[in-house]
């Protein structure tokens, strides 16, 4: 009874409670969208820790062979002396191995040369990752462009829901043109719905790239079908000769020509030495000793590594040319696409959308006075949509290869079409 009582007790309190009021979503641009993932994503924060793990092998490389003090004893429990322990002798040195053939001064620039190789590998992962924030960025551009294409096509089915039921009501026209107004209005509607669950679902995706698990922010756009002019393709092309990925093969060429360095060294086998002085207890004599050693056969074991680094380098060049022609191809056809879009976004824009905009309206007059069937306005209203969605898709398409063109030659991935600033 009492819980009864408290339940009813906190139903009447609720509506006097006060509410709690769902602050407004952040606005979040492009930039503040990368600089984000820069602070955040492990991808980019490996990227220091890589830096100092290279710094930390650099100076280890550069490190000669340590010295080994030694210490020997001999005779310590020798039984040819009555007193056990008179013939005990005792060697105590100093030894180290002395490198030739300049092994030092080859493993520094080999550890040098994997240092520098580093940087176009953070280049390439900072534009890849950039890319990605900008492609995600641009789903929920779209989303929002989709949704407003819904809404434009919800606003025109209920003026033909209104005109058929006035119509009907007036016994110009069958339920069943009513009937399939409404469903019109109600597939827009879904278009609508989905654009709003597409937009939701691309913020999450966004926002996923800094580790947040919930949507506070919205983007601030600008209009994706606003696709600027691009440069020539040989110029464009030019500045693939600056890519970092040709870069980074660069990078790995020199670290093969250091290897190779590294590899001739080894013709000249290191020589080992030891000084030391050794006592002898029985006679109370101590006597210098000394030695050396240098391997025999240091060339012919070098040699198969040697020709291994040759090769590896010989691979370098024809690697580069490889990767080149790709590249080329994968922009050539980057290019294509963003030219192609933005004919198609420019021509929508001038010669069809307007003119089917102008049709749907003398479409409307004339059904509302009787001179055409209801199938033929509803026609005309899928078509205008149907190629405004056209129009997107294009210029979404054009986006998309502006952001891979942007990340082939390694230029700022700022699309001023998906770019917006803050108020």
């Amino acid at each position: 009874m009492w819980k009864c009582l408290a339940a009813l007790a906190a139903l009447a309190m609720a509506p006097c409670a006060p509410a709690q009021v769902t602050p407004p979503p952040v606005p979040l641009t492009l930039d503040a969208a990368i600089e984000r993932v820069a602070h955040t994503h492990p991808d980019l924060r490996l990227l220091p820790l890589q830096q100092d793990a290279a710094q930390a092998r650099r100076d280890a490389a550069g490190l000669a062979p340590p010295l080994v003090f030694g210490a020997d004893v001999e005779n310590a429990l020798g039984t040819g002396d009555s007193r056990g322990v008179r013939s005990l002798e005792t060697t105590v040195s100093l030894a180290g191995v002395l490198e030739r053939g300049g092994k030092l001064d080859a493993r520094r620039a080999v550890a040098q040369a994997n240092l520098d190789a580093l940087a176009p590998q953070r280049e390439i992962t900072r534009l890849d990752m950039m890319a990605e924030v900008a492609r995600r960025y641009l789903a929920i551009t779209a989303a929002a462009a989709r949704e407003r294409i819904a809404r434009d096509d919800i606003e025109q089915r209920r003026r033909a829901v209104d005109a058929a039921q006035r119509r009907l009501t007036a016994g110009a026209s069958p339920a069943s043109t009513l009937m399939t107004a409404q469903a019109s209005l109600a597939q827009a509607e879904l278009d609508r719905d989905r654009a709003l669950q597409e937009a939701q679902a691309a913020r999450l995706s966004l926002a996923a790239l800094w580790n947040e698990r919930s949507v506070a922010f919205d983007v601030v756009s600008g209009d994706p079908l606003q696709l600027p002019a691009l440069q020539d393709f040989a110029q464009l092309a030019d500045l693939l000769e600056r890519t970092p990925e040709l870069a980074v093969i660069a990078g790995e060429q020199r670290v093969r020509e250091a290897q190779l360095q590294l590899a001739s060294t080894q013709l000249r086998g290191d020589m080992s030495w030891q000084l030391g002085v050794r006592h002898d207890r029985a006679s109370r004599d101590a006597s210098l000793v000394g030695g050396f050693s240098i391997p025999l056969g240091a060339a012919r074991r070098a040699e198969p590594e040697i020709r291994a680094a040759r090769s590896e380098l010989a691979m370098s060049a024809l690697e580069r040319q490889g990767r080149a022609l790709q590249l080329h191809a994968t922009l050539a056809e980057a290019h294509g696409r963003y030219g192609t879009a933005r004919l198609e976004v420019t021509r929508m824009d001038s010669d069809v959308v307007p003119q089917l905009r102008r049709a749907e309206k003398a479409a409307e007059t004339a059904w509302r006075a009787g001179a055409i069937s209801y199938l033929e306005w509803s026609q005309l209203q899928a078509m205008r949509i149907e190629a405004r969605q056209r129009q997107l898709d294009a210029a979404l398409a054009g986006q998309a290869a502006l952001i891979e063109i942007q990340r082939l030659t390694g230029q700022p991935l700022v699309a001023p079409a998906i770019q917006g600033t803050a108020p």
